[in-house]
């Protein structure tokens, strides 16, 4: 079996690549920066009336005979004495003809439209009308001499873009002459059937409607209505309803084009020849076996083998319903498992044999898919939705890996589907599977798949399968299976979000409101062409695709690699043991997930044990007493208790400072009394300290009564009255003032950490326990209060910061910098957060948790989870250069062999007679030419990137 794609939709080179100024620069853009000049000038034209008015007159002007007004003789040609009244509407210009100029120049154009000028207007008219005949199975302007024409002949309908032509025609009837679908064919008409036709469509209308219906979703209703209106739109005289043939032309045109495109027009054996999953469109950046893998791939490592591991992600729409409007009998597919859709009877007999099993009930979180499956409403249906299976990391349908659903989301649909489409990737060896239910489904796989026939079996046991769970979904799982199966934990999976199966979904959902009223094979095929344009799109974005997320990658690396260096340096210096025995445990766990997960956490809760620790200069004073030195004048208060008392009564200050800020113009008298009462209980505090800041600095009475006499008589309140601490004393800076102040920012850096850290747990506990709305409110007032005591305890460092800043200008000293950085906005935030906008896997650590002597002070099992998160983080981003490096060089490779066995495509049939020996070959070396345009339009693309050209591997 040859699994291989052709060129989609126009046969051509996909538009982006075919601009040389997007590939011709050393430094590609993403931007389209599109020059709005000329739209503005054309806006502000057409909102000056004037020239509203002209281009008005100018559509007017085309309803008469314009510049040939005044023509009385035809200027077909220079014998020519006819009147010019026919004028075409299809051909360029609006130059009048006489009847006999119109039908010569028409041989070529048979399908145009005339208007005739008569009493003074324009009426429409067709080539039939003057007498023009069609003559088929000769050159065009030759006649047979043997012409075979019927009455349905000379009322032949053929459909093209520009509406419904009603034609005569003769057919050719030489001894030599081909059949008759043959000689229209030939012309570019599709015969409606091959029994006498009576109707045709261009080759032009059926490749219109499909790229149309690609791009818009439109169906073949909407396009019969299109023509039918263009041919008359005044229901005086519409053609003849012709829907029903038109539906059959394009799932025929649908049907041969794959196999065009696919090369089984270059099999010797014929369209017979054609397996499943032969025409489709394959990933080219994937591992391909035999086509885009290394020598000696299978024997790699295991530090590089999972580079040719392969993303698999499974997932149900239901959305593709499909109504019981019709049976396989009636209605049978023409591609029946060539393509995306497993072979529809194999399918339903597994289905039937197996018969009804029983779904295993979740064990994780309540999940609908796998409890609800059997309850799924589905009167009416004849599939309730539809399974499949894809590569997560490009979003590209797998062959043979589309079913519909009968009843739900079973496990014995989906098993199909998976083990299906895994024998088309028997060769590999690791697997990376995807689902967003994997914890309940991937158990006891191996022994369902052990009941299932033998021509679908998937032996697991000498594959390497890691099952995940796609990222959007994990949130809603248990915590067990999101350490479990997160992709931002194991090893080998990069950056694959998995979610691209969701996102594909936006592009066929469209399609779901026709194709539910369709017979299960005319769906099929439908929604098969629509997957494989898709997936075509996808193979001429890929250049474009890789560039953009090696762009993002790079610098993330560095990032989250300088992040996790600073984060591990500083625990290292603390606790080298501790952080030795992590690394063993997070790299037996990555070489055999059985072992303890080191992502879990093994304690009741890490909020309640960060613990705190101060420096106590009071150690000190008692080491000098026990020597006999003894500096205090006070006989109950040092030094150091006067200023450790002096920084407690600011706080204090500060604090009521912010109750007397939040009390508001409404505040009771109960509350007014309460801050009266703090007031004086302060002022109290603020002159007992006073009095004993005398006696060891006197120069502060001095400072204290000038500054008085210069305020006035005003009375100054208790939380602004300067306490004048020897900070703000230039005299008065001795390294106890200095050490005080370290120990204050330090205390306020962990208060601060205490309370974030309290504040995730909280927010925690109210998303999975708290219900209803009292709770609700009650327990939002709790968070209040917490993040009050975040607020004040950032207000508080950065005050004693901005007080060590100018103690230490002072005394010339600046070590302390290095610790207590300036704190922003964005840095307080807790140690499981980003910063806005950042996930799991791009988001960095706040630097204050990792300034020296945090992991003095918490929780070790919240540091090993946290360091465990931030080397995964780095690992994840090294991981997905290497990756996207990896899929680069896939691409490339692939394209090669792909233009390679276009190549030998060419010779494959013989034998033939010489035209249809040409066409086949220029086909397939058209086709080739594409690859070879595709890849070095990619390399030129990638050049200077990162990306290693052949030449430089």
């Amino acid at each position: 079996m040859q699994t291989n794609y052709a060129c989609s939709q126009d046969d051509s080179i996909p538009t982006s690549l075919q601009v040389p100024s997007q590939i011709q620069e050393p430094e590609f853009s993403f931007d389209d920066n599109f020059d709005t000049a000329e739209y503005t000038i054309y806006d502000e034209h057409i909102a000056d009336t004037t020239e509203h008015e002209n281009f008005l007159l100018e559509l007017l002007w085309l309803d008469g005979r314009g510049d040939f007004i005044f023509d009385q003789v035809c200027k077909g040609h220079d014998r020519c004495q006819g009147h010019p009244d026919y004028r075409c509407r299809d051909c360029f210009g609006t130059a009048l003809y006489c009847k006999g100029c119109m039908l010569v120049r028409h041989q070529e154009s048979p399908l145009h439209r005339l208007q005739h000028w008569v009493d003074g207007h324009f009426e429409n008219t067709n080539l039939k009308a003057l007498g023009l005949r069609i003559q088929l199975g000769h050159r065009v302007g030759k006649r047979c001499c043997n012409p075979v024409s019927t009455a349905f002949h000379n009322d032949f309908v053929v459909l093209d873009v520009n509406g419904v032509h009603s034609v005569a025609v003769d057919f050719c009837g030489c001894e030599t002459a081909q059949p008759v679908t043959t000689q229209l064919l030939h012309v570019q008409w599709f015969p409606a059937t091959s029994l006498n036709p009576k109707s045709a469509a261009t080759f032009q209308l059926l490749h219109h409607f499909h790229i149309l219906t690609f791009e818009s979703k439109a169906s073949a209703f909407e396009c019969w209505q299109t023509l039918s209106w263009l041919s008359d739109n005044s229901g005086i005289d519409p053609p003849k309803d012709h829907y029903e043939a038109l539906l059959w032309m394009i799932k025929e045109w649908r049907n041969l084009t794959l196999l065009k495109r696919f090369g089984h027009g270059h099999d010797p054996e014929g369209i017979s020849a054609t397996q499943c999953g032969s025409c489709t469109v394959l990933c080219p950046a994937c591992p391909q076996p035999g086509k885009n893998l290394p020598h000696g791939w299978e024997d790699a490592t295991p530090e590089k083998r999972w580079l040719y591991g392969i993303f698999i992600a499974i997932d149900t729409n239901f959305r593709l319903a499909q109504k019981n409007v019709s049976s396989d009998k009636v209605n049978p597919g023409l591609s029946n498992g060539w393509s995306y859709f497993v072979e529809e009877k194999g399918y339903k007999t597994f289905l039937n044999e197996v018969g009804q099993q029983p779904q295993e009930k979740s064990t994780c979180a309540s999940h609908s898919a796998v409890n609800l499956a059997e309850t799924k409403n589905s009167h009416g249906l004849a599939a309730t939705g539809a399974g499949t299976v894809d590569c997560s990391r490009h979003n590209f349908k797998q062959p043979c890996a589309v079913g519909d659903l009968q009843k739900g989301e079973k496990y014995v649909n989906m098993d199909y589907l998976f083990c299906s489409t895994m024998q088309y990737m028997k060769d590999l060896i690791v697997f990376n599977v995807l689902y967003d239910i994997t914890c309940q489904w991937s158990k006891n796989i191996q022994e369902r798949m052990l009941k299932y026939p033998d021509h679908i079996r998937f032996n697991c046991t000498d594959k390497s399968m890691t099952f995940l769970v796609l990222k959007f979904h994990l949130p809603t799982h248990i915590l067990a299976c999101q350490i479990t199966y997160s992709h931002n934990l194991i090893r080998g999976m990069g950056r694959t979000d998995s979610e691209a199966p969701e996102r594909g979904w936006a592009n066929i959902n469209p399609v779901a409101t026709s194709t539910r009223e369709m017979g299960l094979g005319a769906q099929c095929d439908t929604l098969d062409d629509h997957f494989g344009d898709f997936n075509w799109k996808k193979v001429t974005n890929m250049g474009v695709s890789l560039l953009r997320k090696l762009k993002v990658a790079m610098p993330e690396r560095e990032r989250h690699q300088r992040d996790f260096r600073e984060f591990n340096d500083t625990l290292i210096a603390e606790r080298p043991e501790e952080v030795s025995r992590w690394r063993i445990a997070v790299e037996e766990w990555e070489a055999d997930m059985s072992v303890t997960n080191p992502f879990s956490a093994t304690t009741a809760t890490l909020f309640d044990l960060c613990l705190s620790c101060s420096y106590d200069a009071g150690i000190r004073e008692a080491d000098d007493l026990k020597h006999g030195v003894d500096n205090s004048l006070h006989s109950e208060i040092s030094p150091t208790v006067l200023i450790s008392t002096g920084i407690a009564i600011e706080e204090e200050q500060n604090r009521l400072k912010q109750d007397i800020s939040a009390l508001g113009a409404h505040s009771t008298d109960l509350q007014r009394s309460k801050i009266q009462d703090w007031t004086n209980a302060l002022k109290c505090k603020v002159e007992q300290w006073s009095q004993v800041q005398l006696l060891y600095m006197p120069s502060a009475s001095h400072i204290r009564t000038t500054r008085d006499s210069s305020v006035g008589a005003f009375e100054e309140k208790a939380h602004n009255i300067n306490l004048f601490l020897p900070s703000k004393l230039k005299e008065h800076t001795p390294d106890t003032v200095c050490d005080k102040r370290l120990w204050q920012s330090f205390d306020a850096l962990d208060d601060l950490r205490h309370h974030l850290l309290l504040c995730t747990h909280l927010y925690k506990f109210k998303h999975i326990n708290i219900h209803g709305q009292r709770a609700n409110s009650h327990a939002s007032a709790v968070i209040g209060n917490v993040e009050r005591n975040v607020l004040e305890a950032a207000d508080r460092y950065c005050r004693a910061r901005n007080t060590l800043k100018n103690l230490h200008e002072t005394l010339g000293e600046h070590d302390w910098l290095e610790v207590f950085l300036i704190l922003e906005q964005a840095h307080v935030c807790g140690m499981s957060e980003g910063e806005a906008g950042q996930s799991e896997g791009n988001r960095t650590l706040s630097w204050i948790w990792k300034a020296q002597g945090f992991s003095l002070h918490h929780d070790l099992h919240a540091l090993r989870i946290e360091w465990c998160k931030a080397r995964a983080r780095a690992n994840c981003w090294m991981e997905e250069v290497q990756l996207l490096l990896e899929e680069m060089r896939c691409v490339r490779e692939f394209l090669s062999w792909h233009a390679a066995w276009w190549d030998e495509q060419a010779d494959q049939r013989v034998n033939l007679p010489v035209a249809e020996a040409e066409g086949i070959k220029g086909y397939a070396r058209r086709q080739a030419a594409l690859r070879r345009r595709i890849q070095h339009a990619f390399m030129k693309m990638w050049s200077g990137h990162g990306y290693a050209s052949p030449s430089h591997e």
